[in-house]
């Protein structure tokens, strides 16, 4: 079983406590790094908001940007198959020859 560290990590202007293995802490560190950063170029870009307004606003975009990747990935396993396919498909007409 893998062990939890803790570690404190702060998004915005809060701090959070939580428990982590180690090979996910670095992840996990990038991850809130890439949020705040998030959060700083939403903060130039839409003043006078609340910290609150930017999480969300960083929160939508992670989830768009997921949705994104995952529909990619799965467009991507669609083409290689229908590749894989016509593989195939060229393999016997080549070797009917």
């Amino acid at each position: 079983m893998n062990e939890l560290i803790a570690a404190t990590v702060v998004i915005g202007d809060r701090s959070y406590r939580i428990k982590v293995t180690r090979e996910d802490e670095e992840a996990v560190r990038k991850t809130v790094k890439t949020i705040n950063d998030k959060i700083i170029e939403f903060k130039t870009q839409f003043a006078g908001k609340d910290m609150q307004d930017y999480i969300a606003m960083v929160l939508l975009w992670f989830a768009t940007d997921q949705a994104a990747k995952m529909k990619s990935g799965y467009e991507t396993e669609a083409i290689s198959s229908q590749l894989g396919v016509l593989e195939k498909l060229l393999d016997s007409h080549m070797s009917d020859r």
